[in-house]
């Protein structure tokens, strides 16, 4: 049966604000068809095969009664309680044993049917015989101050299950953050630590390169004493000969141009035409004399020169010993 035959037979099966689909053979609630009768405030589906109603049907909010009696229904929609307009509700001779929670929210209900229904023991107590119009009456308010009493039962389990799930969540948080907590100060610690034996070597590095910075000094001191003693030696061993050097040659010279000059002068006397001059004259008789004189003392001389040459060896001897 195509969606327009339905629309068609649904138009057929309205009379005024009540929609009467009993004894249809209908094993679902055609909610959607529904859906577009929103002035069909009456529904009756009775005499059915319904099992179940789709949860769709909860957006009905247009439906003040409905009948739902003689079919085979087990649950009805947790959502049911989205009916805040119904007033009315029959569920006479089904397969029932409880109620959804929100069934406590249909604040408007006034009438409702619970006869031959396999219904829970407490459920059944509150909802009574309903074998009139007054008991039905009655069954509508006690049924919903015992499901108010569920839905209060629900309220607290869930808000007691949401407690332990944030409390579990709030205990998870807290090991989270505690482990965090300790991950950082391992962190922390191991990074002091790590700092610490940089530290360490760092500090070792600089008192090795102290050391052997204060090892070379103390060679170059050692090996500056050394030197400078070396040099101290040498140079007393050097400075006593140079002044003894210096003026014997120094004297040797003096003598030497003394003799040259007085040499030269007796030649220029003795072999020049200045030899009858009046300066010549006792500069002859002096050669004259001192030549006689050396003839007597030739014995004398060579004694003291070869005293002279004796100490000039000695002193060359002592000269290159030092250096060595």
């Amino acid at each position: 049966m195509s969606k327009n035959s339905k629309v068609l037979n649904l138009k057929d099966k309205i009379n005024g604000n009540e929609m009467d689909l009993s004894l249809s053979n209908l094993t679902e609630v055609p909610v959607r068809e529904l859906a577009s009768f929103t002035k069909a405030t009456v529904l009756d589906l009775s005499c059915n095969n319904i099992i179940s109603i789709p949860l769709e049907f909860c957006n009905l909010t247009h439906l003040m009664k409905v009948d739902l009696s003689k079919n085979q229904l087990t649950c009805l929609p947790d959502d049911l309680g989205n009916l805040v307009n119904l007033q009315h509700l029959d569920l006479y001779n089904n397969k029932l044993t409880i109620l959804p929670a929100s069934f406590s929210q249909l604040r408007s209900l006034k009438w409702l049917d619970l006869k031959d229904n396999p219904l829970e023991a407490d459920l059944a107590k509150a909802a009574g015989d309903c074998l009139d119009e007054k008991q039905c009456k009655q069954c509508a308010t006690k049924v919903l101050q015992h499901m108010r009493v569920i839905q209060e039962e629900v309220d607290r389990a869930r808000e007691k299950r949401l407690s332990k799930v944030k409390e579990l969540e709030r205990k998870k948080e807290a090991k989270q953050r505690e482990r965090e907590a300790r991950e950082k100060e391992q962190r922390k610690r191991e990074k002091a630590e790590g700092k610490e034996k940089r530290r360490k070597e760092y500090n070792a590095q600089m008192a090795a390169l102290a050391a052997q910075e204060q090892q070379k000094k103390k060679n170059e001191e050692k090996k500056k004493k050394k030197n400078g003693q070396a040099a101290e030696k040498k140079l007393v061993g050097e400075s006593t000969p140079k002044p003894q050097r210096s003026l014997i040659g120094l004297f040797f010279k003096l003598l030497l141009l003394l003799l040259l000059g007085l040499v030269g002068v007796a030649a220029a006397c003795r072999l020049s035409h200045l030899q009858k001059e009046a300066v010549c004259v006792p500069i002859s008789a002096a050669v004259d004399e001192g030549l006689t004189w050396a003839r007597t003392q030739e014995g004398v001389v060579r004694e003291l020169a070869q005293n002279l040459m004796s100490a000039a060896k000695e002193l060359l001897e002592t000269t290159q010993a030092s250096k060595n």
